[in-house]
């Protein structure tokens, strides 16, 4: 192996990873599969009293608008257990995703290795380049969407239908349409379109004989229906196919349309060029490569069928990026022939000279603007941001000695709705059991931790429901009914600002709207609600002095993030 392949296949890995780790929070999107993990891991699977057992998982309480597939969740919760017990409790949800990431990371060099062995080893390593020098992809390979963990398997079928020099094998199509029927039964039902596309294109080209996909699709689907339906009816406790259920919900009854329309262009003129993010791909590079008579065929192969599965599915009104990423290898495999082609000819041609300059300099601006994008993105997981304060200032609290004939007791500490999605899991939870010196001693009492997400609005409205906590994590401190202190704040990202020399910044605007709304209050009680402000703006320093040391150096100008105060850490005043 030549050092360059040495460096490039450890590129992807290494930056799906370095991406975990500077945004290791989750979203609400990824809820499901990581408390599925979590319960899992946790409380393993019960054989007797299977039922009332299961009612200690989250999706018993929090089942979520329609039931999904525990078959994602069953497997990592299996691959990652080892890394957790290497790593620590503490660090499981890291060992979780960590472990999705590396497997999508595996596809996609099993993926670059058929593209070396189909069109050269250039092609390959253009490839990986591209690849790793795009944002979504890397950023969501760890995480555990639906269609993060259906990613990992199109891309293996997409290495099924690429060609082998010199000969043709209708197995490894029949392999790649098995793999499409899996995930697009288990995982996303849009995949089955994907499927639709990619088979006609076989067909088309006598690479495949339509008995040969009529009889892998039937024997793959009724595997595939069969392993579902008898893991997520144990789960659920009833007879349940998840996905069928899920595809009728969106499609038949249109709700997902509940979240939002997009006109029919939206993936092409919008959400796509956002995912290949460099523009070149897209308006020089595959566009070249279905255009040069020595790659057009392979091209055309690559293209097609991904931007057909695009034009069907832009049916669909709601439209999100995450619902086409499987195309994105695909594209850009095809936009990484036109690359080969324009690299190994640079020195013969001077339009070959100026590609090539183009090449690494798209490259260069593809991997700045994924950085900053990386950086942007971590800006959003306020609720993650704040349990994990929390714990510290629980931890960091001066509290009594340890007395052995301590009586345990809760701390109760109430998470809203914002907090749970933008970062809260179960993962993040102290355990309940441990009575370890994490927990404080509070009047000789060993205190446990106790999380509650109650969402119901006229339970929030009731004073005696408040009584019951010592802390909370709000959006709205005034939605916590009682006396409370603002202990913490956690701020997010709120859009971009330009400063110019003689401007303020979100900071200062902040403060000033801070004081605007103490005007006119009582002496005493504006000056206690300052300080509390105040001391939440502490927690804006670090950034702070970052943006402000810029400033100094660029003569008052600064473009960046703008923050806000996003989840505020009450503690509760005992009267």
């Amino acid at each position: 192996m030549k050092p360059i392949d040495a460096v490039l296949v450890l590129l992807i890995p290494t930056f799906i990873l370095l991406h975990l780790l500077v945004a290791p929070y989750t979203k609400v999107e990824e809820s499901f599969n990581i408390q599925a993990i979590h319960d899992i891991t946790k409380f393993g699977l019960p054989l007797r009293n299977i039922s009332s057992a299961l009612q200690a998982y989250d999706h018993a309480t929090f089942p979520g608008a329609v039931p999904r597939t525990f078959i994602g969740a069953l497997a990592l919760a299996g691959v990652s257990k080892p890394m957790i017990a290497v790593a620590g409790w503490g660090q499981a949800q890291l060992s979780v995703r960590a472990a999705l990431g590396l497997f999508n990371a595996a596809c996609l060099w099993k993926y670059e290795r058929g593209l070396r062995s189909a069109f050269g080893p250039d092609v390959g390593r253009w490839y990986v380049l591209l690849q790793a020098t795009q944002f979504h992809v890397i950023y969501y390979a760890s995480r555990t969407l639906p269609n993060m963990l259906a990613f990992g398997l199109t891309t293996l079928a997409f290495g099924q239908f690429l060609p082998r020099p010199g000969r043709l094998d209708p197995q490894r199509q029949r392999r790649g349409i098995a793999i499409l029927v899996f995930a697009a039964v288990v995982f996303r039902s849009e995949i089955a379109l994907l499927l639709a596309t990619q088979v006609l294109s076989s067909l088309l080209q006598s690479r495949i004989s339509l008995q040969a996909v009529i009889t892998t699709g039937i024997v793959s689907g009724l595997l595939s229906v069969t392993t579902t339906t008898l893991i997520d009816s144990y789960f659920w406790q009833k007879p349940l196919w998840p996905e069928l259920w899920g595809f009728y919900y969106n499609v038949f009854e249109g709700k997902s349309s509940d979240w939002g329309t997009s006109p029919f262009m939206h993936y092409f003129t919008s959400l796509l060029p956002k995912l290949l993010l460099n523009p070149l791909i897209q308006f020089m590079f595959i566009p070249m490569a279905v255009v040069e008579p020595a790659t057009k065929i392979d091209a055309l192969n690559l293209v097609i069928p991904s931007l057909l599965f695009i034009a069907i599915y832009s049916i669909q009104p709601h439209k999100e990026a995450r619902f086409i990423i499987y195309v994105v290898p695909q594209l850009t495999a095809a936009a990484s022939l036109s690359a080969s082609w324009i690299w190994t000819r640079r020195s013969k041609n001077p339009k070959y000279t100026i590609g090539a300059i183009l090449l690494v300099l798209s490259l260069l601006g593809s991997f700045v603007a994924s950085t900053a994008m990386l950086l942007v993105s971590s800006l959003n997981y306020p609720g993650g941001e704040a349990i994990a304060s929390l714990h510290k200032i629980l931890t960091h609290t001066p509290w009594p000695e340890h007395s052995n004939d301590s009586i345990q007791a809760p701390i109760n500490i109430h998470m809203d709705v914002l907090s749970c999605m933008t970062g809260v899991t179960r993962f993040h939870q102290l355990a309940q059991h441990d009575t370890s010196s994490i927990y404080p001693l509070v009047d000789g009492k060993n205190f446990r931790v106790h999380y509650d997400k109650t969402e119901n609005s006229t339970i929030l409205l009731a004073p005696s429901f408040w009584a019951q906590f010592d802390y909370a994590l709000m959006e709205d401190p005034s939605a916590a009914l009682g006396n409370w202190e603002i202990v913490d704040t956690i701020f997010a990202y709120s859009g971009i600002e330009l400063l110019r020399p003689k401007d303020g910044s979100s900071f200062s605007e902040h403060l000033e709207r801070v004081y605007a709304a103490e005007e006119g209050d009582g002496e005493g009680g504006q000056e206690e609600r300052m300080r509390i402000r105040a001391r939440e703006m502490n927690g804006f320093g670090t950034f702070n002095l970052l943006r402000d040391g810029v400033r100094s150096v660029t003569g008052g100008w600064w473009v960046g993030p703008r923050m806000r105060p996003s989840v505020r850490i009450l503690r509760r005043v005992k009267d």
